[in-house]
């Protein structure tokens, strides 16, 4: 049974930093494309970065560019979000997604 859990929210100033955690089982990871993904009470659930097997990430959405770093440590079956120079509108519920599965979502605040 595929399995997501994600940790590392939490409520941040403006500029300040958050590692997100995503941790998988019941499926091989290392063969598995990565999703995170960010949902708050006015948008859809948007796709915010795509990590590849080989712990490269190929995709990022434009307001996250260049702030927002993925990866993956195989050998721990997680996957990883780090994520610099929060704004408040990066404020949302964070989810995994892998396998047809989604995580149970890990709350970033982001305010002064």
């Amino acid at each position: 049974q595929v399995h997501l859990v994600e940790s590392g929210g939490g409520l941040v100033q403006p500029g300040e930093s958050l590692r997100l955690s995503c941790a998988a089982s019941g499926f091989f990871f290392s063969d598995s494309v990565m999703r995170w993904y960010r949902q708050n009470p006015q948008t859809e659930r948007d796709l915010v970065a795509v990590l590849t097997t080989d712990g490269s990430g190929f995709y990022y959405a434009d307001s996250v560019k260049g702030r927002f770093t993925v990866s993956r440590d195989n050998a721990k079956n997680t996957a990883y979000l780090q994520m610099d120079s929060l704004k408040p509108e990066d404020t949302a519920i964070y989810y995994c997604y892998a396998r047809q599965t989604w995580g149970q979502g890990t709350q970033v605040t982001v305010s002064s």
